[in-house]
């Protein structure tokens, strides 16, 4: 696979795939761009190389057809801004009207499609959609992060009819970091699991349990893994067809001398209502008609201890239902405690993300991974499908 700087892209017309999901508040403002300024790395080389930039991305679910709230519109105003000149947006990103824009384009000129799941075609991989798009440029270039475990017409269908293509400086740190935590880790390497359903995380925990030292698991998860065990959990979240599995972890961490951290007590209530009333008890206390939310402050106390020699840190998952101030304390205690750490510290994204910027140490993590899906499937150890397309360009073109 190549990276933008490997390919001469000098006067070339470079089709990017960014991922530029962004949220908008109710007057369809951007209030959290941190998405946009990761890629303009790689826009700013492909100025500076001369190249004619088109830009394509989705945002939200409009399931196929136009929908005016999920215009990429803001987006194009907030690039404006933030690269200091204009950038065109186009009325579609297909068609003979967006063909002409291109073709207008002058050296160091900017296009952006707009919101390519306008089109049922893209979430489908169609081949002549994807053939389209490709249509449009001399160069492809894939570093929307965030999509990368997704197999749609602009990211995978693509790749087969461009003859070069490659990734952007995002994907090209995102793999870096991510592979040099996995594979190469500095020594204690502990992982922090979290999240509500072990369904989405098992894969990663399984996958992880053979690099660690040490396995911190917190968050809805640890309920499946507690009842297997035999602990009472009350009304907590557990996946009872996964108990089986949650076992077999925890027999795999004996065996590999892997340290397996649960929870010892937690925060339970009711029901999930902010104003709910809360107590924390011992796990071997909990209230069968009540149900864990957080983490108690002694399993804060082992949860950060257990970090305290860490030498590379891996963190996806909050430790609770953590957007409620009542249920946030353990999450924002693991931030802080992650974040004061010796160690390389890389967080996955999604809720994990969020959490660290609302605990306000963001700037203390060395990596913060913009796609949650995608990091989640790096920690499973499994390709990523846009990745792995990148590999094969042109095979239809060459057929």
């Amino acid at each position: 696979m190549k990276f933008i700087d490997d390919i001469d892209i000098r006067g070339k017309k470079v089709l990017f795939r960014f991922d530029f999901n962004v949220p908008l508040d109710s007057s369809l403002n951007i209030t959290d761009d941190t998405r946009i300024k990761a890629v303009l790395p790689s826009v700013n080389y492909a100025l500076d190389e001369g190249a004619r930039v088109i830009i394509m991305s989705h945002l939200g679910r409009p399931k196929g057809k136009p929908v005016p709230e999920m215009s990429l519109a803001p987006v194009a105003k907030r690039l404006t801004r933030l690269l200091g000149k204009e950038v065109r947006m186009a009325p579609d990103c297909i068609g003979s009207e967006v063909r002409k824009l291109v073709d207008d384009l002058k050296p160091g000129g900017i296009l952006l499609l707009e919101n390519l799941r306008f089109h049922g075609e893209e979430e489908k991989n169609d081949d002549r959609f994807a053939a389209e798009l490709a249509g449009l440029a001399d160069v492809y270039i894939d570093d929307a992060f965030g999509n990368a475990h997704r197999k749609h017409a602009s990211n995978v269908g693509i790749t087969k009819f461009i003859k070069r293509c490659g990734a952007g400086f995002l994907i090209k740190s995102e793999l870096s970091y991510f592979e040099k935590a996995l594979d190469k880790p500095a020594r204690p390497f502990v992982a922090i699991v979290g999240g509500s359903k072990v369904s989405g995380k098992l894969q990663a925990v399984g996958h992880l349990i053979r690099k660690v030292d040490k396995m911190i698991i917190g968050g809805g998860i640890a309920f499946t893994f507690l009842k297997a065990q035999g602990f009472d959990v009350g009304k907590s979240l557990v996946e009872e067809g996964l108990m089986g599995e949650a076992l077999e972890v925890i027999k795999a961490a004996r065996e590999l001398g892997v340290i397996l951290y649960l929870p010892v007590d937690c925060v339970i209530a009711a029901d999930k209502s902010p104003g709910a009333e809360t107590r924390i008890v011992p796990i071997q206390e909990m209230d069968p008609n009540w149900m864990g939310l957080d983490i108690g402050p002694a399993t804060i106390t082992l949860f950060s201890e257990a970090l305290g020699n860490a030498k590379t840190i891996i963190w996806n998952g909050p430790m609770g239902l953590f957007e409620m101030d009542a249920f946030g304390r353990g999450t924002t205690a693991i931030a802080h405690s992650v974040a004061n750490s010796y160690a390389l510290t890389i967080v996955g994204g999604g809720d994990t993300d969020v959490a660290i910027h609302k605990a306000g140490e963001s700037d203390k993590i060395t990596y913060i991974s913009t796609g949650g899906g995608a990091s989640l499937e790096l920690l499973e150890g499994k390709v990523l499908p846009a990745v792995a397309a990148l590999e094969h360009c042109g095979d239809a073109v060459r057929g």
